[in-house]
């Protein structure tokens, strides 16, 4: 059976824990795969890994991979921000591309920074929070053109704060218009959608991202997907993962993507962990 987590973060960027406490807990819970996924060099995120890091951060990740190498397969990955790409893929075993950062107004504002930021956000767009689901999921179209990206990171990122509604209805027409225009252009660019649960362990959100009517669109118009826990603490490391999986095949998905030794494959969902 698989149990796959690639979207992980460790004391290189914002994580809480070493790279070999991850890859121990990992084990522990069963996982089959582990993927490390640290913040890549971003001159508007403080927390994000440095260029002279780089380095050990990658050796650090091998050593763990030879020393685990019976007990679970382990890769090296980096999570780069769509507004600075990594300098060479060459160094990875996949990239997740991710959009954390909104400019407007000459101003720029972290998506999933704070509810205070949101705020702030939407006040630079006069109010209109559709605006600024605009611009967001025309920006994150631009994954599409971005080869070395395999996964998308956390679709709808801009609703982290939006669990009770209080900006914008999850099923508003307008907004749904804009997601899955976007998601059409990443279908047809071949990229992997990731199911995330990390603002249900950070106790933001009920449910992953993207919300479940953008499931069900990525599933109408065949999108791959994959299960992640953007884990930032080994103790969520699978988090909210049998929920996840009852959620996935109640909506009709009969197979996930999965990082083996000669790249992504398709895998059967029943050969998924629960």
């Amino acid at each position: 059976m698989i149990k796959q987590n690639l979207h992980t973060h460790s004391v290189y960027c914002d994580g809480k824990d070493t790279i070999d406490q991850m890859a121990q807990t990992a084990i522990q819970k069963g996982f089959t795969v582990l993927g490390f996924s640290g913040h890549g060099p971003c001159r508007f995120d403080d927390v994000a890994m440095k260029e002279k890091d780089l380095a050990s951060y990658r050796k650090e990740i091998l050593e763990a991979k030879e020393k685990y190498k019976d007990q679970i397969q382990i890769y090296v990955g980096i999570e780069e921000d769509i507004w600075q790409r990594v300098a060479s893929r060459d160094f990875y075993d996949y990239v997740i591309g991710s959009k954390h950062f909104v400019k407007v107004r000459d101003q720029v504002k972290n998506v999933d920074y704070s509810p205070a930021m949101t705020d702030e956000i939407v006040s630079l767009y006069g109010g209109d929070f559709l605006a600024y689901a605009k611009d967001y999921y025309e920006d994150i179209k631009r994954i599409a053109q971005f080869e070395e990206i395999d996964i998308v990171g956390h679709l709808d990122l801009l609703m982290k704060f939006n669990e009770e509604e209080q900006y914008c209805s999850f099923t508003d027409p307008a907004y749904l218009g804009y997601a899955q225009e976007c998601i059409d252009v990443l279908v047809q660019a071949g990229k992997i959608f990731e199911i995330n649960t990390g603002a249900i362990a950070r106790g933001y959100r009920k449910y992953p991202y993207p919300h479940q009517r953008l499931l069900e669109y990525i599933f109408q118009k065949g999108g791959k997907i994959i299960l992640n826990s953007d884990c930032h603490d080994r103790n969520m490391l699978d988090c909210h993962y049998p929920e996840s999986m009852k959620l996935i095949r109640d909506l009709g998905f009969t197979s996930m993507m999965v990082l083996t030794p000669e790249g992504f494959k398709e895998a059967p969902i029943d050969q998924f962990s629960l």
